[in-house]
């Protein structure tokens, strides 16, 4: 029973990242500019295309499974009475959709007793969906991944997600001691696009100091699915840092940012 409650979440997570990404896109062609709004700081936004495009994956969620609870960035916590629990950002990415650069996502989770076990990241601009669930593999456009097992910290780019959040001496110490063994930092704007990435070879792993659960949680299910290794120090009340490769980018990662 689990097993089928786990595929029509994934199902109907797949279909509502597509419509969420077209009515994101939607407001980027519209006569009026978007107005950004400030939360915590100037690299922190939010504009009226996040709050409109929760709305609606709140909508259909509810529409399809009433008694789910969802945890979402701008809109809070509902609770539900299923055990299970969808966990959304809107538009992970926001500084990057408003400039417009393609690398923003729409990001959907799905825990069941605390435990991640659907995972969707949507890339609206680039037309790529990631899509993995609890036991059954992670695929980019139906097309099945796997981490390349034998990569290290020097066999292409880091992700780093580090904001303006992060301390900048912990920042500087990371960063010195990766590139001293090799490695090379990447970034963008979305850490669960970065995550993707890390699932689909494009990265060799990531590592982000302060993370919040909508923004990784999605990841997690995929580089698991993918074969490969993501721990989640938050919860999904409070960001925490996360760490994702290959077993042994894992521990190097780890070692890396001091853990």
């Amino acid at each position: 029973m689990l097993e089928l409650d786990v595929s029509q979440r994934l199902t109907v997570a797949k279909s509502i990242a597509r419509s969420a990404g077209a009515k994101a896109r939607s407001f980027l062609t519209g006569p009026a500019g978007l107005v950004a709004e400030e939360k915590n700081s100037s690299q922190d936004l939010v504009s009226e295309a996040d709050r409109a495009v929760e709305t609606y994956l709140r909508r259909m969620i509810l529409r399809n499974f009433a008694d789910d609870g969802i945890v979402g960035e701008e809109a809070g916590s509902t609770h539900g009475r299923s055990g299970f629990d969808w966990v959304i950002d809107p538009i992970d990415g926001t500084m990057a959709f408003l400039v417009g650069q393609p690398n923003w996502t729409v990001s959907i989770a799905v825990v069941h007793e605390g435990r991640p076990v659907v995972g969707v990241v949507y890339a609206p601009v680039m037309r790529e969906l990631y899509a993995a669930s609890d036991g059954q593999g992670a695929t980019l456009n139906d097309k099945r991944l796997t981490i390349n097992p034998d990569w290290t910290i020097r066999s292409t780019t880091i992700g780093y997600g580090g904001t303006e959040r992060a301390d900048p001496e912990e920042v500087g110490r990371f960063v010195t001691r990766l590139y001293r063994e090799g490695g090379v930092i990447f970034r963008v704007g979305s850490g669960a696009l970065m995550l993707a990435y890390v699932a689909a070879n494009r990265l060799a792993g990531y590592y982000d100091p302060t993370l919040f659960a909508w923004d990784c949680l999605a990841g997690v299910v995929l580089i698991r699915e993918a074969g490969g290794k993501a721990h989640f120090a938050g919860d999904l009340t409070r960001p925490g840092p996360i760490w994702a490769g290959n077993s042994q980018v894992f521990e190097d990662l780890k070692r890396l940012s001091g853990d």
